[in-house]
């Protein structure tokens, strides 16, 4: 394999120095390196972090693929920085067994645009009655290690119990998608002044807050990890505060959109804002920030959701609930957080690749800018600002709420173990 050399880069937004890649690792950093026969990337002060690690990805293969297949999903993880993402189970049939999530495995090693960890559901077809093949899935090749219905909730006391029971054995984690569901029966955006106002159906706080209240108390009780999907309340952050200062074992995570956008742009009922949980308010937006910088919430993940346009080109009632986010999220946390003073590039490196990296157990991703360490990296251009456009994804699915809104920052370079798949912002 040829060397590569990064000259000129900010690491983790630090001082600008030089990275020699050679093969699949880091060969060195340092300033005024030479390597004869290297090719030479010319970074010019852009920063240079470590390749991003989605925990919270859905590529809806098998089953759903005029939505999104794991070809163009690992495209458009590779275009928004990313070198791992953690797929989710609600597939069609349901990656509930070791041979679904194989597939899901070998089908993103085809590919070669980002490394594809399957999700396994807890339970069998989501259906929150019986517990998957979670050894099974687990000694499978795919190695899964992160176990979600995400979608829908493990709303059963005694199955969320039975499942993190299950997965201690072998230090795995359950992902919680905390939705109350006899209190969202209905909903169709987040319960306050606006729904109100517009007469649509509430999706209160409490139906997040009460399962997040339960299971990080069943993870105290067990002894076992837990790990908070799509955080969306400023009353959850309490929760997971408080359930840390206790010790127990929650890690959270918080979408790009949850950071940025409010529940005032479903006055326009335009659906590309239909997504689960609900856009929440001003004060949850704020308090989301503040706690995704003090640590309290742990990583960044997309929950990057492709819908068909006939899915989302309908009234706002029966319009399908997503959006899609892994070209744009590295983006909207530039804005956010590092332009707003609450993070730093190294801070983000953290919530982005080494935290979610370490969460899932993904061996060889969120690991350190040095020499000796898998070349998974990243290259943005922070000084860039322009208008989102979708017709320009690489994702097969266009339903972003970002559309025509300028954002900063744009990922120009990705590498996948030393191996270039985004040079100049075009896929290799």
């Amino acid at each position: 394999m040829s060397k590569i050399l990064i000259r000129g880069a900010k690491v983790l937004g630090g001082e600008p120095q030089d990275v020699l890649i050679d093969g699949a690792v880091v060969a060195e950093v340092g300033t005024g390196l030479v390597a004869e026969g290297a090719e030479v990337v010319e970074a010019g002060g852009k920063v240079l972090l470590p390749g991003l690690v989605d925990l919270h990805t859905h590529l809806r293969e098998p089953g759903r693929e005029d939505s999104e297949t794991v070809l163009t999903g690992t495209r458009a993880a590779a275009s928004g920085g990313y070198t791992s993402v953690f797929a989710m189970a609600n597939t069609f049939p349901v990656a509930d067994t070791a041979g679904v999530v194989e597939q899901v495995y070998r089908l993103g090693q085809e590919h070669g645009y980002c490394d594809v960890q399957p999700i396994g559901a807890v339970t069998v077809g989501l259906e929150g009655r019986k517990l998957a093949e979670l050894g099974a899935m687990h000694e499978s090749a795919a190695g899964v290690t992160v176990f979600s219905d995400d979608g829908k909730c493990v709303d059963d006391a005694v199955m969320m119990r039975r499942a993190l029971e299950y997965v201690k054995a072998f230090d795995g984690v359950v992902a919680q998608h905390a939705q109350e569901p006899r209190l969202t029966e209905g909903a169709q955006m987040n319960e306050g002044v606006v729904s109100a106002e517009l007469g649509l159906g509430g999706w209160p706080a409490v139906a997040e807050e009460s399962i997040i209240a339960r299971d990080v108390l069943l993870a105290e009780h067990v002894g076992s990890r837990v790990h908070i999907c799509h955080l969306s309340t400023a009353g959850s952050v309490e929760i997971v505060r408080w359930a840390k200062s206790r010790g127990i074992r929650v890690t959270a995570e918080v979408t790009p959109h949850h950071l940025l956008l409010t529940d005032e742009l479903v006055r326009t009922y335009n659906p590309v804002f239909k997504v689960n949980p609900p856009l929440r308010t001003e004060r949850d937006v704020l308090t989301l920030r503040e706690a995704l910088a003090d640590g309290t919430i742990d990583i960044v993940a997309t929950d990057h959701a492709p819908h068909p346009h006939e899915d989302k080109d309908c009234e706002w009632a029966a319009a399908a609930m997503g959006m899609v986010g892994l070209e744009t999220a590295l983006s909207v946390v530039q804005e956010t957080m590092v332009d707003t003073g609450l993070l730093g590039w190294a801070d983000v490196a953290d919530r982005m690749s080494f935290a979610p990296a370490r969460i899932g157990r993904a061996a060889g991703h969120g690991r350190p800018v040095s020499a000796g360490e898998p070349a998974n990296l990243t290259l943005v251009d922070t000084a860039y600002r322009g208008s989102v456009d979708p017709a320009g994804f690489a994702s097969r699915s266009r339903n972003t709420p970002y559309e025509g809104r300028e954002l900063p920052g744009r990922v120009t370079h990705t590498w996948l173990r030393g191996k270039a798949t985004l040079v100049d912002g075009k896929l290799t």
